[in-house]
């Protein structure tokens, strides 16, 4: 990419954060001086909108949003959520199905449920609910209880996974032979046991085409940057998909180049090239 991108779309952890979860103030200023310049600054997660404020709260900037893999578009500047794409109860049962038959030897799994909702501010308790054994890996509580079957009862941004004793890999490499690709899109954006699972088709890069298509910018003027497997499609449909120093060999050898680590600011090594 000789000229400077249009719009740059970054994963948030293992990318635009440090391994401290801190946005430093060089890539913070970067960003900055980017938006300045008239790019377009989208973060790329597979956080729930819900979860993206502390990150935001580390920037000057409110841009758009694509959350949970793809599968919900948000503008953090107006609190909207400009697109979803969501599981049905339906398919969400036939999966619960498949994984409980794929983790039958090791005691079957646990089941999560990230629903959409309006705002980022709505109760956590409704919009986030998992089964009975379900261990959350991340630091934010207060989310839902609620037997197995009605977790899966009502549409989904993402369902998630959980099994305490294997890695995301080992999840991933049990489950696939048993879910269709035409019945839903199964990733992981950790190591922990916990896999995440969307419609078919939603990854982070429908929400990226749709938010270039939205701010009509070509698809050779984007760029992606991004360490998980979850951010493999997003690099691959970038006009330039960037790898971390960190990212996963599956990524890297998705992305076009490879810069330098999340704790290197390899992001903002990047983005210098051009602001």
């Amino acid at each position: 990419m000789d000229h400077a991108p249009k719009l740059v779309a970054s994963d948030v952890d293992g990318t635009l954060l440090n391994s401290q979860d801190r946005v430093t103030p060089r890539v913070r200023d970067v960003i900055v001086r980017a938006v300045n310049a008239g790019t377009e600054v989208a973060l790329a997660t597979g956080r729930p909108h819900r979860w993206i404020f502390p990150v935001l709260d580390q920037l000057t900037v409110r841009p758009v949003c694509v959350t949970s893999n793809g599968a919900v578009l948000y503008d953090s500047a107006t609190d909207r959520v400009l697109r979803s794409h969501v599981l049905d109860p339906e398919t969400m049962g036939q999966v619960l199905e498949s994984a409980q038959e794929a983790f039958f030897d090791v005691g079957g799994v646990a089941v999560g449920c990230e629903r959409v909702g309006q705002s980022a501010f709505d109760p956590e308790e409704e919009m986030f609910v998992i089964s009975p054994g379900f261990l959350q890996t991340w630091e934010e509580q207060g989310f839902g209880v609620l037997p197995e079957h009605e977790v899966i009862s009502q549409p989904a941004a993402k369902m998630i996974l959980r099994h305490e004793g294997l890695t995301a890999p080992e999840m991933f490499e049990r489950i696939f032979p048993f879910i269709d690709p035409l019945l839903a899109h199964v990733t992981y954006s950790m190591n922990d046991g916990l896999l995440e699972v969307a419609a078919p088709g939603v990854t982070k890069a429908l929400g990226v085409s749709t938010l270039a298509e939205l701010h009509g910018v070509d698809q050779s003027e984007v760029l992606c940057l991004g360490d998980m497997p979850n951010d493999i499609e997003m690099l691959q449909w970038a006009g330039l998909g960037v790898a971390m120093g960190n990212a996963r060999d599956s990524v890297k050898d998705a992305a076009d180049f490879v810069t330098a680590t999340n704790n290197e600011e390899g992001l903002a090594q990047v983005l210098e090239r051009w602001f």
